[in-house]
Formats: structure tokens, C-alpha cells, sequence
């Protein structure tokens, strides 16, 4: 997508953080922007601000937990714009502790936030990316942590290494059909993720951790405003998208903990080659898995 003057965005958490900053820097390049968020205010005010700036820009309410409600935000979009070409999956939140702490509610929340709701905007988007001839591209949100698992961030970990994978796979899928694929993989942004469980749906996930207080809340703001600014982050995945990337990253200071964690994968490879158990198995074997090629 060389060339994005006159197409439409469709970005999920676009009321706040990155998918805000995504917003500002499709606008800029002359795209429409569908902002879709579970929280209607926000998106609504944030929607004002675009078209300050002279960016067309319309808001949906949309929960990414529920594929009925993105069904109805792609078909609001289409209403408002006629076509959708670029889908951000970008609504996500966090969830971790200590082993054995972590609620199977927060369990759920995090994977049906996270994941499935990744899982959603592409089966429901594809199909009309597909159907318009016109070419497409989605950017799926991960992170670091779907690169690394730093101890006590197993669930967001978990959902984050999922959209790594499902992300590789798709574009495999999608690539005949003119529609790219990449994963958005930052360390630290300065957003408010930290708040997150201000829309955690305790009817259905239950109360979770009563314990969750403000203190809590203060120690995770002052850490996440360490962060980069989600503008720069924005205009890293306008670059990435024009060039068909797969992986976005935006933390190259993170290059030494990644290659580390590949350097075991590669020396377990090593160690099983002189393995007495494996030698008995035929050298002539073929590749298990096929097409693997991202």
C-alpha cells in the first residue's frame, strides 16, 4: 500500500495510546479513519480533534471481544466510507502476576481482548478487503512480549506471542490476494494501558483483584510515561506498511534480549544433532512442515 491517499482505516482502540497515534499518522497520509473503541465518548472526542486537523474521521463503538460487534463496526464503515483497506488490531490490554495469582478471569479477559479479538477483525475484514479488488494490508498489535516473556507477564505474553503467530501465518494466506500482513511488536510506549481495567467487563470475567487499588495504578503510570512517544510509533508503521514489512519494531534496544532468546532455540538444535535418542532416526527425513517461507 504504496499509496494510501483516499483509503479507509479501520483501528480498534483508536480512542487512546497507539491506536490514536496510528489514527494521526494514516490521517496525515490522506486516509480516511474509522475509529473504533469501546469507549463512545472518547472516540467521539478524538474524532473532533482528527477533523481539526483536517483529517476525515468518523467513531463506532465497537467491543473487539464480541465478533457480532466488529461484524457491525466493519458494516458502519463500509456505510460511512464504502470500503475499508488497512485494519489496525490494535485494541489490547494487560494482565500478569505471580504464578498462581492471576484470576481466570483476568485469563479470559486478556485472551478474549488480546487474541481473539485480533482473531475477529481479520476473519471479518478480510473477506471485504477481498471482495473490493483494491488490495488491503492488516496491522496486528503484539509486543515485545510477543518476543520475549518477561517473568510475571505470562498471560499478556501468551495473547501477545499468539498475534506474532497468527499474524506469520495470515500473511501467507493473504499475500495471493493482494492483502499484507504485519505485527506490531514495541517495548515501552507511553500510553494508558496501565488503566485498562477501567473497562473490564466484571459481569463476565468477574470481580478479579479487589487489591487492584490506586497505588498500584500510580507505580504503572509513572513506569509507562518512561515510555516513547506513540507518534513516533504511528509513523514507524505508516513506514512499515508502504514497505510490506512483517515485523514492525520500534525498540532497537531490545536487538541483544531477542537475538539471546534465538541463540538458545538455535543452540537446542545443536545439542539434539548429537543426541544418541534422535540418531536412530532416518537422515533422509523431509521438512514436517511445509510453505514456511514469511
Amino acid at each position: 500500500m504504496k499509496d494510501m491517499r483516499g483509503k479507509t482505516a479501520f483501528i480498534t482502540g483508536g480512542a487512546s495510546g497507539l491506536g490514536f497515534a496510528m489514527a494521526e499518522a494514516f490521517g496525515r497520509e490522506g486516509m480516511n479513519v474509522m475509529i473504533a473503541d469501546i469507549e463512545a465518548e472518547a472516540a467521539r472526542a478524538k474524532v473532533e480533534e482528527l477533523r481539526a486537523r483536517q483529517i476525515r474521521a468518523e467513531w463506532v463503538q465497537v467491543d473487539v471481544t464480541s465478533r457480532d460487534s466488529v461484524r457491525k463496526g466493519a458494516i458502519e464503515t463500509i456505510a460511512k466510507f464504502g470500503k475499508v483497506h488497512l485494519v489496525a488490531n490494535n485494541a489490547g490490554i494487560g494482565a500478569g502476576g505471580p504464578l498462581g495469582s492471576v484470576p481466570e478471569g483476568d485469563w479470559d479477559w486478556v485472551i478474549d481482548v488480546n487474541l481473539k479479538g485480533v482473531v475477529y477483525g481479520v476473519e471479518v475484514f478480510a473477506p471485504l478487503m477481498e471482495s473490493h479488488g483494491e488490495g488491503g494490508h492488516f496491522v496486528n498489535t503484539a509486543s515485545m512480549a510477543g518476543l520475549i516473556s518477561p517473568a510475571g507477564m505470562e498471560p499478556y505474553c501468551a495473547s501477545k506471542f499468539a498475534v506474532v503467530a497468527m499474524s506469520e501465518g495470515w500473511r501467507q494466506q493473504l499475500s495471493p490476494k493482494n492483502i499484507g500482513v504485519s505485527v506490531l511488536c514495541p517495548g515501552l510506549v507511553s500510553t494508558h494501558i496501565y488503566a485498562g481495567r477501567r473497562n473490564r467487563q466484571n459481569a463476565v470475567y468477574g470481580e478479579g483483584d479487589k487489591e487492584f487499588g490506586q497505588a498500584d495504578l500510580e507505580r504503572q503510570r509513572e513506569w509507562m510515561a518512561g515510555g516513547i512517544d506513540p507518534l513516533v510509533v504511528g509513523g514507524r508503521v505508516v513506514e512499515a506498511v508502504k514497505d510490506n514489512d512483517l515485523y514492525i519494531l520500534s525498540h532497537v534496544e531490545y536487538e541483544r534480549v531477542v537475538r539471546e532468546r534465538f541463540d538458545q532455540i538455535m543452540a537446542a538444535f545443536e545439542k539434539s544433532k548429537q543426541s544418541p535418542a534422535l540418531s536412530a532416526l532416518p537422515t533422509d527425513r523431509r521438512l514436517d512442515v511445509v510453505n514456511i517461507d514469511v
